[in-house]
């Protein structure tokens, strides 16, 4: 039996996405019979792996799940919260395989969010090399002016990274408000809003609308359904393009 990175294995048994996985294992949490291990180290699917005590069960017959959720406002992208706080996973139920967040949106954005038990599938929409866009419909205050068009545009940096650059058109003009669509390539911690703030913009309100090829479409906030076939075929074409 071929040993195998335990991110993966973690990934695959649908507890988290392989980044997460790697996280837990970072700090300490992932511990393969009862010994800790860390980033790289591998197992095999026979053995006991636990993640914040928590065991591993790897099936080898997993059915795969695809899932849109239209995000409200309020909630965290978390499986659990040692705040109580609401959880987007609270809005997913009678699904019989444990899924999870693809990316994240901050508690007070809103939209489109992928859930999924499938850790490559996970692992591509998240990757930055894979390029796949997020775009974001955002409110903002005041009215826009074609030089903070441009800022928005502008690469900043991010954890020591400058992002890429961002496409920016404007929708709407309103009274000392404007809806503007910004499309990105990555999905760096809260880089739309920290885009706005370079822009000296503020953010009345944040929604994705769409990730890659996928719509958002009529779904109503808080409610969600499976990914169509013609839906799971464009974003599998779009990541491995």
């Amino acid at each position: 039996m071929e040993s195998i990175r335990i991110q993966k294995i973690i990934a695959e048994s649908g507890f988290c996405s392989r980044r997460k996985a790697e996280e837990y294992i970072e700090k300490g949490d992932v511990s393969v019979n009862g010994h800790p291990v860390k980033v790289g180290d591998k197992a095999l699917s026979s053995d006991l792996i636990t993640v914040q005590g928590e065991k591993i069960i790897v099936s080898k017959k997993k059915q795969l799940y695809y899932i849109m959720l239209n995000k409200p406002r309020g909630y965290v992208t978390t499986m659990s919260d040692e705040q109580d706080r609401k959880c987007v996973l609270d809005l997913i139920k009678n699904i019989p395989e444990r899924v999870y967040p693809v990316g994240r949106l901050d508690r007070n954005s809103e939209g489109l969010l992928l859930f999924t038990n499938d850790g490559k599938f996970a692992n591509d929409i998240a990757h930055p090399s894979k390029h796949i866009t997020k775009t974001y419909r955002v409110s903002v205050r005041p009215d826009i002016t074609e030089e903070q068009v441009l800022k928005l545009t502008e690469p900043i940096e991010i954890d020591g990274k400058l992002t890429e650059p961002a496409n920016v058109y404007v929708k709407e003009r309103g009274q000392g408000r404007a809806i503007i669509v910004i499309t990105i390539k990555e999905g760096r911690n809260r880089q739309i809003r920290r885009l706005c703030e370079h822009a000296n913009l503020n953010v009345a309100r944040l929604r994705r609308i769409g990730v890659g090829p996928l719509k958002m479409g009529l779904l109503a906030p808080g409610e969600w359904r499976d990914l169509t076939k013609d839906e799971l075929r464009a974003i599998r074409t779009a990541i491995s393009s």
